[in-house]
């Protein structure tokens, strides 16, 4: 008998899917702005109309309210993100949602046939229940329920409560340092450990490739990065390319935005924490993936430590260009603008298919066994 070839695409036959799919997965997503569980698509549809101002300090702050929508609508395109799950080897139960109050209701919750159920936490979520996340975390545990902890940074260094919850996990995504020796020795032997920071919370190809962009670079930073260094480099490309350069050094980008930045051909970005100067660790790091998710072509600095944006750099996925050297960031700049349509696909197919949330998550759940 010819083996079965199984895949996502054309070729692959429902019931040979079906075949592989031996796990019936369901996530729930840990999300602050979330209340009480319930199934994602319906807290997607509403997130854009939650009343910020009852959650909150200050209300009449108008630039704490901007800064709250923006941040509720990106963990709300995280929850998009796990309700559209894909793997050949599992089947995704629709996705949940609940804020930490409402977490030990995910245990309680009736279970389909043969469900597995995860607990999904990012950044340092498991942070807001305080004192009180090991004995949640191991009672979830108890009660059947899987852990996935994306943590992004350094939470097994700066995470108050990570030796606490470290004996529950089953999967950590962890930045490319080493674990703190104090974090990693409470991880338990079967507990899958993947070093991968930032990526992408894209949907993948959701944004179509765009074949006739503006020749511009787009500057996507935010302005807890706007270093004195940053405003030299904005000014210089100010100078250098004139209306072909455009900086947006907002707090972020608005979710509902994203999709129209793939008019730009470029995508100017910091790096992150890993940068040589201490000022610059404090931008944000998933730029260049939401850039190459669009489709635009990332430039970014080159870094002391960290390895995984210099591997793109030299699979011809990013550009990169020394610290700190303005002639070489202009350099960077017209190559990205030099880029061919057919490179300039395989940025976008690459970004898609590997560097998405959904993408690694997918991944790490099928690994997890």
């Amino acid at each position: 008998m010819n083996p079965v070839v199984i895949g996502s695409g054309p070729g692959a036959a429902p019931e040979d899917l079906a075949a592989v799919r031996s796990r019936r997965i369901r996530v729930c997503y840990l999300n602050a702005w979330a209340g009480a569980l319930e199934e994602a698509a319906g807290y997607i549809a509403r997130a854009p109309t939650i009343d910020l101002a009852l959650l909150v300090t200050n209300p009449h702050d108008a630039a704490l309210m901007r800064k709250a929508r923006l941040d509720c609508d990106w963990y709300a395109e995280n929850a998009r993100c796990f309700a559209t799950l894909r793997h050949d080897e599992i089947e995704f139960l629709p996705a949940w949602v609940c804020a930490p109050a409402a977490v030990l209701d995910l245990a309680k919750a009736p279970r389909e046939p043969g469900e597995e159920r995860w607990l999904v936490t990012m950044g340092h979520q498991p942070q807001a229940l305080g004192a009180m996340a090991g004995k949640v975390f191991s009672l979830l545990s108890r009660m059947g329920v899987r852990h996935l902890f994306y943590a992004f940074d350094e939470a097994s260094r700066f995470m108050p409560c990570f030796g606490e919850i470290a004996p529950h996990l089953d999967v950590l995504i962890h930045d490319e340092f080493p674990l703190a020796a104090a974090g990693a020795a409470r991880l338990k032997p079967s507990c899958r450990v993947q070093h991968r920071s930032w990526v992408a919370n894209v949907v993948p190809f959701a944004v179509p490739f765009n074949d006739t962009p503006e020749e511009k670079i787009l500057f996507l930073g935010s302005q807890l990065g706007l270093t004195p260094h940053r405003e030299r480099q904005i000014a210089f490309l100010q100078k250098r390319f004139g209306d072909r350069f455009v900086p947006s050094h907002d707090h972020s980008v608005a979710v509902a935005d994203r999709d129209a930045l793939n008019r730009f051909k470029a995508g100017f970005c910091p790096e992150g924490r890993k940068f040589a100067t201490p000022a610059m660790a404090r931008t944000h790091t998933d730029r260049p993936f939401w850039s190459g998710c669009l489709g635009l072509v990332p430039v970014s600095e080159d870094s002391r430590g960290g390895g995984r944006l210099e591997e793109l750099h030299r699979g011809g996925l990013i550009v990169r260009y020394p610290h700190g050297d303005l002639e070489a960031l202009a350099t960077a700049c017209e190559r990205a603008l030099a880029t061919s349509d057919a490179e300039r696909r395989k940025i976008y197919d690459h970004f898609n298919t590997h560097e998405t949330v959904g993408a690694v998550v997918a991944s790490a759940l099928a690994a997890a066994s």
